[in-house]
């Protein structure tokens, strides 16, 4: 019995040995960015997903999303719907750009006019302000939006909350504060051939 007590220790030991140590799993926000930036260069079709009658002119229009430039910070992801354009075709007038910071992840709102030129209403958006999940991140307005709102007359908007959710299936933008709902959803089911570059890019 003596004699088998080292042996079975030495096994037991082996056991453990062979038991590969538990990988560390990644950060939410890295996670999400990471599930983005493996969709880069394609683009999907979409649809307005909410109801609410601010965005009636959305309404059964055809949409399209483009992962279209990922860098190891930043990710740029235009956005386009068809017959809101000045010639009643294509608006390609929005761009979503998500970055990482030293605290978190960043979304700006990049909008241009047709001719290229920056519209009064851009580069607004807003920082995480907790870890999120691997497939949703909240963006509540910052301060510099807040000033842009204030000085162009949109107060409405200093309480914006933006989000980004990318699942396995879809991924869906959204804005609320109160009273305001709105989302569009992109299936990612549905891929199409990406679009021409937004406008002034």
């Amino acid at each position: 019995m003596k004699a088998a007590l080292p042996l079975l220790a030495a096994t037991l030991l082996a056991g453990c040995a062979a038991t590969p140590p538990p990988q560390p799993q990644p950060l939410p926000q890295d996670a999400f960015f990471a599930a983005l930036a493996a969709r880069c260069g394609k683009a999907y079709a979409g649809r307005l997903a909410s109801n609410q009658e601010a965005d009636a002119d959305m309404r059964g229009k055809a949409m399209v999303m483009h992962i279209r430039h990922c860098t190891a910070d930043r990710i740029e992801i235009p956005f386009h719907i068809d017959g809101l354009g000045p010639d009643g075709g294509w608006d390609r007038s929005r761009t979503w750009v998500i970055t990482r910071t030293a605290t978190g992840l960043r979304l700006k709102h990049d909008h241009r006019h047709a001719d290229g030129s920056k519209d009064e209403l851009t580069m607004y958006g807003g920082d995480t302000t907790d870890a999120g999940t691997a497939t949703r991140q909240a963006f509540p307005v910052d301060a510099e939006s807040i000033a842009l709102f204030t000085h162009t007359g949109r107060n409405v908007s200093n309480t914006n909350i933006w989000s980004v959710e990318t699942t396995a299936t879809d991924f869906t933008y959204g804005l609320n504060r109160e009273g305001r709902d709105f989302r569009v959803t992109f299936d990612y089911r549905q891929p199409v051939a990406p679009p021409p570059a937004p406008w002034g890019w």
